[in-house]
């Protein structure tokens, strides 16, 4: 991968994901919705609208001073992680205090983010994605990269690392597919946008944390049903695309911004 970090801030983004790809436990029986398996998996991707190495800066005193505050001394999952590779933001993990903290960061920094939900649906999975985790990944990607390939002539992509799923050749099979949609949503306007991926650990780059504490409210809502996180940060959330969420029709329907947001409608269980 090519590493490239210098530059012009509107060119980059960062891109994270929540929930997991776990759709069969033994006997390839469904286990979506039962411990440890989300119902639905999505990636996101920020953009940071000021330089980024003020924000990095930022984030890294945050993230300093919460490891050095006698407040949070002796709790396992800030000491955990003190003790191997630094301490790092990171929403699930992190205690009621310090997520106020991240959230009001954030709220503080000039960004947007976009996000896309793959609801987990076996057969679809089976007969779209051929029953691959990678294909999954990377389908899902071409749906976050589709509205921006025709609107910049190069984009600089900070991936968080996952395994078979961001490896060159499936992110480069989620960039063809969002080439060709793009095609199809412009099919007059020509592509020339040279795409850089640069896949990262979110212990050594901390604008991809920010990405995390987006990735995790909106998830929140989609699996919970729980709306305070997001609703303190949804002016930032320009679009979330939900993909397979059939019953809503027309792909418009199925898209949320700062005009028509999240509800608790969209958690996906809410009906049970």
């Amino acid at each position: 991968m090519t590493i490239e970090r210098s530059g012009s801030f509107s060119c980059h983004r960062f891109l994270d994901e929540a929930g997991d790809t776990t759709f069969y436990g033994k006997g390839k029986i469904p286990v979506i919705g039962n411990a440890g398996a989300s119902y639905c998996f999505m990636l996101g991707m920020l953009k940071i609208n000021e330089p980024l190495d003020a924000v990095r800066k930022k984030v890294v005193e945050l993230q300093q001073s919460i490891a050095a505050d006698a407040y949070f001394a002796g709790i396992p999952s800030i000491e955990k992680k003190k003790s191997s590779y630094g301490y790092f933001l990171h929403a699930k993990d992190d205690l009621p205090e310090v997520r106020k903290l991240a959230f009001d960061l954030i709220k503080g920094i000039d960004c947007s983010f976009e996000a896309v939900i793959g609801r987990k649906i076996p057969h679809l999975y089976e007969s779209k994605h051929n029953g691959k985790e990678a294909e999954f990944y990377a389908d899902l990607l071409s749906h976050l990269l589709k509205h921006n390939l025709n609107e910049h002539d190069k984009l600089i992509l900070n991936l968080s690392h996952r395994s078979k799923c961001t490896s060159h050749t499936n992110l480069q099979k989620g960039l063809d597919k969002a080439i060709k949609r793009a095609g199809i949503q412009a099919p007059h306007q020509a592509n020339n946008c040279k795409v850089v991926f640069n896949v990262q650990q979110p212990t050594t780059e901390p604008l991809l944390n920010i990405s995390d504490y987006f990735c995790w409210t909106i998830q929140r809502v989609f699996e919970r049903g729980e709306m305070r996180f997001y609703e303190y940060i949804s002016d930032q959330v320009t679009l979330v695309q939900d993909l397979y969420d059939f019953e809503k029709g027309e792909t418009n329907s199925r898209q949320y911004g700062k005009s028509r947001k999240l509800s608790k409608e969209n958690c996906m269980h809410s009906h049970k």
